[in-house]
């Protein structure tokens, strides 16, 4: 595999995403903060909600199963379903028929459907009447590979790139529309592969080194096995060997530290504690995010919560730290780009674009 230098990392960030947040109010409305606006959308509590950084699904109280997208509510289907989603796609299925819903439109895509799941841009499903497993990769079907005997599922499905064994034994990587061979690993275990965003990370079991799918190229980061690996956006970290903490993004490589209490890392943002204080990474520059140690941390796209020392809630984006409250007893969560609190009242307060929004 191909070997580069070790140089000084670079951190890439995304384009903000808007806010989205579903929630219950004290009246048991059901309502969502949508990009600075509160609105309710039901009357009455609605079940198994989900939401991503551009949709909300959800049972409403009647059990009609319903899309919000854009600032408006849709009904998909008053049948019961079971349904999977992301930060973008909606896949829902009744029985074998399996459907979908992207930019606020929904199609067919089998009435053979077996197992199926969902990442940010890609959709991997069983085509039961082929025995297909396909993907769906910008409105386009692709199929990964054929099978004769029982159907599985790709080993490890990120947000837009599939690492899968054919029929054959071989390991492929299907990314942004194209597959690549990886190889043949006979006599070994199924390999455990860690995805994220056109980043793939695994220990290679044939030249014992740790290695990345970037870029189309397989690229060896370390002469050893690593542990306690992430794929991010572009980006990997790992602990190497010595325990060491490190991490891996277009071609370059930088040791982050040693002597670490806690370390986590999602879409956009790393952060770790060191000596009672809480790091991470702004344009490949270590930054300080608090002088204690942060607890009960979330990560999404590129903001970061936390529970602040005095129990309350803080965030972080953009290198600018903002507490938000200092209440306790709250629940957190990061939606978009906005981090949505919710109060023991039900109240609702919302860190958006550098503004607090509250209901």
């Amino acid at each position: 595999m191909k070997q580069f230098l070790l140089l000084i990392a670079f951190f890439p960030f995304v384009a903000a995403s808007q806010g989205l947040f579903p929630y219950m109010d004290f009246n048991n409305f059901f309502k969502v903060f949508d990009d600075g606006v509160f609105t309710q959308i039901e009357h009455q509590p609605s079940t198994d909600v989900f939401f991503g950084d551009e949709l909300v699904a959800y049972n409403n109280s009647q059990r009609d199963f319903k899309v919000y997208h854009n600032g408006q509510s849709r009904l998909l289907t008053n049948q019961n379903v079971s349904y999977k989603a992301s930060d973008h796609l909606l896949v829902w299925n009744i029985g074998p028929i399996i459907n979908y819903f992207e930019d606020g439109q929904t199609k067919v895509i089998t009435s053979f459907g077996g197992d199926y799941a969902v990442g940010d841009s890609i959709i991997v499903y069983q085509d039961t009447r082929y025995k297909t497993v396909n993907a769906i990769y910008q409105g386009k079907v692709i199929e990964l590979y054929q099978l004769t005997g029982d159907m599985y599922m790709p080993d490890m499905i990120g947000d837009n790139i599939v690492a899968f064994r054919d029929n054959g034994n071989l390991y492929k990587v299907f990314w942004r529309g194209q597959i690549y061979e990886l190889g043949v690993y006979s006599g070994v275990q199924q390999l455990e592969f860690f995805a994220g965003t056109d980043m793939l990370a695994f220990n290679d079991p044939n030249s014992r080194t740790f290695a990345v799918f970037e870029n189309g190229e397989f690229l060896d980061v370390e002469d050893l096995y690593v542990s306690k690996i992430k794929a991010c956006r572009g980006f990997v970290v790992y602990e190497d060997v010595q325990g060491n903490l490190n991490y891996y993004g277009k071609g370059k490589q930088v040791e982050l530290a040693s002597f670490f209490q806690f370390w986590d890392a999602k879409d956009d943002v790393l952060v770790w504690g060191e000596a009672n204080s809480t790091y991470t990474l702004v344009d490949g520059e270590r930054k300080m995010v608090c002088n204690y140690a942060a607890k009960d941390v979330v990560l999404k796209n590129d903001v970061m919560a936390f529970r602040n020392n005095l129990g309350g809630v803080s965030g972080y984006t953009d290198g600018k730290l903002k507490d938000i409250t200092n209440l306790t007893k709250t629940e957190f969560t990061i939606s978009g780009h906005a981090v949505c609190i919710q109060l023991s009242n039900r109240s609702v307060l919302v860190w958006y674009n550098d503004q607090i929004y509250q209901d």
